[in-house]
Parts: C-alpha cells; sequence; structure tokens
C-alpha cells in the first residue's frame, strides 16, 4: 500500500485527504516532466511565439486568479531580468473589475493566462475583454485541463495558443499543489530554461521528502495560532501562496499572513507574538541576504517569536545554493506539506476543507457584467 507523507493510503481516504497528500508528493516528477513536454513542444511554440515577440513595444502580462496569480507574482521579477522583457503580474480579479486601467487599447500584449480548470470566470472574462479592448492582443493558455472553457476557446482563435500541463495535475484536491508549481515550471521552460536548476530544485524536494518530513510532522504540532511567511523578490509570490494554502487547507482555523523581509517592520511585524510562527524565505543572492539576515536578527532580538524556520540549502540539506526562483519549488512544497500536517491535526479534511461551500474549487457566484465603450 502507498504511502504519502508519512500515511498509508487507506488511512489518508479515510481522513479524505488522499488526493492533497498524493499531489503534493508527486511534484518533482511533475516537474520534470513539465520541461520535457514543453522541449517536445519547442518548434511549435517558437513558431507561434517568435513574430509576437518580435513586436516593439510588446508588453507580457502574466494574469490568473488566487494561486494562480501568483504564478506570474513568483516569476515575473526573474523574468524581467533573465530575459531583458517587461513581465508584469495582474490577476483576473483585478482585471475584470478595472479592465480599463489595466487593458491599453494600443500597447501590443501577450496576455498568459495560468489555470487549473480554466473555467473560473474572471479568468475566461479577461481573456474576452483583452480581446475587446486592446487592438493587437495574443494570448498563451498555459492550463491543467484539456476540457477547460480556456483550452476549449483557444482552440478556435487564431491569435491563442494553449500548452497544456502533464497528466495528473489537474488536482483532484481542493487546493492547488501541483498544478501551481507545473505551470510555474513550464513557463519558466518557455522564456528561460535552466535544467540544472530544476534538477537541483526537484533533488532538494525528493530529498526533503525521503528525510525531512517526519520532522516537520513534529514542526506542525507546534500551539501556533498565526503563520508569517516572509521573501524577497519573487520569493513574495511564494510567500503569499504559502500564506493561502495554510489558510485553505486550515479552513482559516490558522491565520496566515505574507510580506517581504523589508516590508515586514513597515506595520505588519505588530502582529508578532508569542503564538507567531515565522517561515523565512532565504535569497541566495547575496546583496538580498544582507537585507535578509538584517531582518532575521531583529526578529530573533524581539524574542516574540513562537518559532522562526528559514528555508535555505542547509534545511533541505544541500550544499550548493540555487537561483531563488527554483529555490521557491521546494520552498513551496514544505509549505504545503506544512499546511496539510496543520489541516490534519485540525481534524479538518485536507481533500475538501470547507464541505459547507462557503469556498469552492472554482469559485461560484461570479456575475459578469459586460464592458460597452471600455465602460458600463
Amino acid at each position: 500500500m502507498s504511502v504519502f507523507l508519512t500515511y498509508n493510503e487507506e488511512f489518508l481516504k479515510s481522513k479524505n485527504g488522499f488526493w492533497t497528500a498524493k499531489e503534493i508528493c508527486q511534484q518533482p516528477r511533475v516537474w520534470r516532466e513539465a520541461a520535457a513536454q514543453v522541449k517536445t513542444k519547442r518548434v511549435e511554440l517558437d513558431a507561434w511565439l517568435s513574430p509576437i515577440l518580435d513586436q516593439p513595444n510588446l508588453r507580457i502580462i502574466l494574469t490568473g486568479a488566487g494561486t494562480s496569480a501568483y504564478v506570474g507574482e513568483s516569476i515575473a521579477p526573474h523574468l524581467s531580468q533573465t530575459t531583458g522583457r517587461i513581465f508584469e503580474a495582474i490577476s483576473t480579479t483585478d482585471i475584470v473589475s478595472n479592465a480599463p486601467q489595466y487593458l491599453l487599447k494600443d500597447v501590443p500584449t501577450l496576455l498568459i493566462s495560468f489555470a487549473r480548470s480554466g473555467n473560473s470566470p474572471e479568468s475566461v472574462a479577461t481573456v474576452k475583454l483583452a480581446n475587446q479592448i486592446i487592438t493587437a492582443c495574443y494570448h498563451l493558455i498555459i492550463t491543467c485541463n484539456p476540457e477547460g472553457d480556456l483550452a476549449l476557446n483557444a482552440q478556435r482563435q487564431t491569435n491563442a495558443f494553449s500548452l497544456l500541463m502533464p497528466e495528473g495535475t489537474l488536482d483532484q484536491s481542493f487546493a492547488m499543489t501541483s498544478s501551481f508549481t507545473s505551470m510555474l515550471v513550464s513557463t519558466l521552460s518557455i522564456f528561460h530554461p535552466q535544467a540544472h536548476q530544476l534538477e537541483c530544485a526537484a533533488q532538494w524536494a525528493e530529498n526533503f521528502l525521503e528525510n525531512g518530513v517526519e520532522s516537520l510532522k513534529e514542526q506542525a504540532k507546534r500551539p501556533t495560532q498565526r503563520l508569517v511567511f516572509l521573501g524577497a523578490g519573487g520569493l513574495q509570490g511564494i510567500a503569499r501562496e504559502a500564506a493561502l494554502k495554510v489558510l485553505e487547507l486550515t479552513s482559516g482555523k490558522v491565520l496566515s499572513y505574507f510580506e517581504s523581509p523589508l516590508g515586514f517592520r513597515h506595520g505588519p511585524k505588530s502582529l508578532m507574538d508569542d503564538s507567531t510562527e515565522v517561515i523565512f524565505f532565504s535569497s541566495s543572492d547575496p546583496y538580498t541576504q544582507l537585507y535578509d539576515q538584517d531582518l532575521l536578527k531583529e526578529l530573533y532580538n524581539d524574542n516574540q517569536a513562537l518559532a522562526i524556520t528559514t528555508l535555505n540549502k542547509e534545511k533541505f540539506n544541500q550544499a550548493t545554493d540555487i537561483e531563488d526562483v527554483w529555490a521557491g519549488l521546494p520552498y513551496i512544497l514544505y509549505c504545503q506539506i506544512l499546511a496539510f500536517f496543520k489541516s490534519m491535526q485540525a481534524d479538518i479534511t485536507p481533500d475538501n476543507p470547507c464541505p459547507t461551500g462557503e469556498v469552492n474549487r472554482v469559485v461560484q457566484g461570479v456575475t459578469l457584467y459586460p464592458l460597452v465603450n471600455d465602460r458600463l
């Protein structure tokens, strides 16, 4: 019988946590598959992308709702730095309610839409609004669901290309785990592939799954009421996703917060008390590390936190750093596992932490209003 995150399959199914545990654990394999899939699609992708990327003043927007939006937040700084292009992360939930503020008619735009199901109302509406407002708009759909509205609609549009994630990434669980990281890896593999960095990230994660889970299970028993995740640059996007995983999987029983290390001093540090646990995402950049270390010293000197955990190469028992955007993969895996254990210990069902339906796997209850001549 299979074992995931220290629990056997039968027990996990009895606690309605099987899919969450399985989908967390499959991620290193999925990352390799996602990168390999982009490689097989390289010629087709380049044929579609190259003339778009050749356009002067092209704007690139990374978009999605909830966790899917945080894919863009986690990779935009890295892609801007490494490609020399400006990648902007703007959520569909912002675009839909204020489309004329975010979508510019006369600026050619590549809209990269991330979606697990491809059926979220805001994600579908954002594509339509972009086509309505922007004169030259192109859509790269990165999704886990071949039957979702985004993927199916892309097949009917000459200005769209749909890239499907590997099989098994259409998470059956409520919370997005392997869907989030597979879309992140795929986008990096399209615009700035780094096979060695990806392999290192997968090995960090595999080593932790083999050797670190029992220790994290014990850590999760702390009487934490608040979890704070801190990360600089793109790691702030990972921190935001980590905070959401805790909220989702504990059904709000453990409150969570995210910020950058420098930003944390500007008011948010007021939330620190002896029930607050801090998870600090250490940067591998020597300059950024100077600011990381300053805040860590301050937090230890304040002596207010229940616990402070720093995620870095040493935490994953590795000798060599990897770039922050790739380290974000094992970092978020660590946080997914922590959230899973917090959920189990609170006797909440991880696969469906909100069975009464106030929060749903695919958002419901959204009314979409037509935009006429760029205004109501």
